[in-house]
């Protein structure tokens, strides 16, 4: 059995919890400018670090069977959860109408419809030089911003906007990611991750729209002559600041490290709680202030834990890997609970 890799681990459940607290506060940022600096800032990064880490894993895509793999792990589980959530909007903001449409992907589930996309516009890219695959990847990412229908339908905008940053990841090796983390490397991005944080607070205007890849350029407000320009500035960017995010990741084993390898589950999982915070009257009536983003992002970090938790993973792995080992296994520790309790009251 192969070993698992720290690193990666760690890194991916960081990045789920800034999933987390950025879809948190992502409705209340305007009521402070020092959170919408950290929301801008955290958009920078955390999805374009999980496409990229999500592309350096996808080096097993010429193996046997692994589209029939991907199909199961991504198509299927997308499918059940627009459903789900499709009834759940219906019933939480009282539509008048219920219909499930699996070409318009519901909040954050594009995420599985393009990373099964990039992973079959491998099969093409893979067989091109690093350079040219890439360059060609990046070009079409700053042409389809021309394209005014190519929106959030079957997530086509995001697939060809954020390909080429699953491209650079498919194309990097571990020890780039190892250089990142020395010393030296730490220092450089330390003056970065400064730099744009407080240009993020500097420049309140600049439309965080851009980030999310989701729309065409007329959508986005920008000149036509100067969009792709827009654009391939956004793309240096989101390179940068993923490079730097990794410099940060730790490689050892901590106590958040097992829950690295749950963030699906928190991805599918957390939009129920989000949703129903967001449509509640604690959001709509609560004064937010920085003590209440510091209560927000430990919010955040429990819900990540509880959501990669054991007992999470067992209920949901059905409907979420389509295998019920996890749940077989929660059954019969229940049961054996349940009868050790039985035996302990039995006795007294």
């Amino acid at each position: 059995m192969e070993k698992r890799d720290y690193y990666f681990d760690n890194a991916k459940f960081i990045l789920i919890l800034f999933v987390v607290f950025g879809h948190l506060i992502q409705s209340y940022i305007d009521k402070n400018s020092i959170i919408e600096a950290v929301y801008k800032f955290i958009y920078t990064f955390h999805m374009p670090a999980f496409i990229l880490v999500s592309g350096y894993f996808a080096k097993g895509f010429y193996n046997k069977g692994y589209i029939w793999k991907l199909t199961k792990k991504l198509i299927l589980p997308y499918l059940i959860f627009q459903t789900i959530y499709t009834v759940f909007y219906y019933y939480l903001y009282d539509k008048s109408t219920l219909a499930v449409d699996p070409l318009n992907p519901q909040w954050a589930l594009w995420f599985l419809l393009s990373l099964f996309c990039w992973n079959l516009l491998l099969l093409a890219f893979a067989k091109l030089k690093p350079i040219p695959s890439l360059a060609l990847a990046f070009a079409i990412g700053l042409l389809v911003g021309y394209a005014d229908w190519i929106s959030n339908y079957l997530s086509l905008s995001r697939t060809f906007v954020f390909f080429p940053l699953f491209l650079l990841g498919y194309f990097m090796e571990r020890k780039t990611f190892s250089r990142l983390t020395e010393t030296k490397s730490k220092i450089i991005t330390s003056v970065i991750i400064l730099a744009v944080l407080v240009s993020m607070y500097l420049f309140p205007d600049w439309n965080e729209k851009w980030l999310l890849g989701s729309k065409p350029y007329d959508v986005l407000g920008a000149e036509v002559p100067y969009s792709a320009l827009l654009r391939a500035g956004v793309y240096i960017l989101n390179i940068v600041m993923v490079l730097c995010f990794f410099s940060y990741v730790p490689d050892k084993k901590y106590f958040f490290t097992k829950w690295g390898k749950n963030t699906l589950y928190v991805y599918l999982l957390h939009g129920f709680l989000i949703k129903t915070f967001r449509a509640s009257d604690v959001s709509n009536h609560y004064s937010f202030d920085i003590g209440t983003y510091v209560i927000l992002a430990l919010v955040s970090f429990v819900l990540s834990i509880l959501l990669s938790s054991k007992f999470i993973t067992s209920l949901t792995q059905p409907i979420i890997e389509l295998r019920a080992n996890k749940w077989k296994k929660f059954k019969e520790r229940f049961k054996v609970g349940f009868l050790h309790l039985k035996r302990m009251l039995g006795n007294e």
